[in-house]
C-alpha cells in the first residue's frame, strides 16, 4: 500500500446538464397561509407577583372545604373497599383467608387444651 495521495479528477458542472429554469419548482408552491395569534397575557399569580388564587376546593385563606375533604375520604374508602374485594377474589387472597381461618382454629384448639389442663 502506498501513502501517496490519489488525484481525483475535478468535476466541473456541464452546462448542458443544468436543469431548465422553467422546469424548476415554484418557490411559492409550499407557502402556508397562516394567521399570527398574539400570546395570551401572563398569569397573575404568586409567581408573577400578583395575588395567588386558591384552588376551588379551598377557601380564600387556604383551608380545604368540608365538601372537598368528604370527597377525598369517600374516594379513599371506595378505593380501599375495591382493593379488598379484588384481593379476596384472587387466588392469593383466598389462600391467605384460608390460612387465617386455619390459624384461628388452631388457636381455639390450643386455648381449649389449656383450659382443660387447668381444670376448667
Amino acid at each position: 500500500m502506498t501513502d501517496s495521495p490519489q488525484s481525483v479528477p475535478s468535476q466541473q458542472p456541464d452546462p448542458s446538464q443544468q436543469p431548465d429554469p422553467s422546469q424548476q419548482p415554484d418557490p411559492d408552491e409550499h407557502v402556508i397561509d397562516a394567521t399570527v395569534v398574539p400570546e395570551p397575557p401572563a398569569p397573575t399569580g404568586a409567581a408573577s407577583g400578583g395575588v395567588a388564587v386558591p384552588p376551588p376546593d379551598y377557601t380564600e385563606s387556604g383551608v380545604p372545604t368540608f365538601e372537598s375533604v368528604r370527597d377525598k375520604i369517600e374516594k379513599r374508602a371506595g378505593t380501599a373497599t375495591g382493593a379488598a374485594e379484588l384481593d379476596a377474589d384472587s387466588a392469593a387472597g383466598r389462600t391467605l383467608e384460608e390460612q387465617w381461618e386455619d390459624r384461628q382454629e388452631a388457636a381455639r384448639r390450643k386455648l381449649d387444651e389449656i383450659r382443660k389442663s387447668m381444670g376448667r
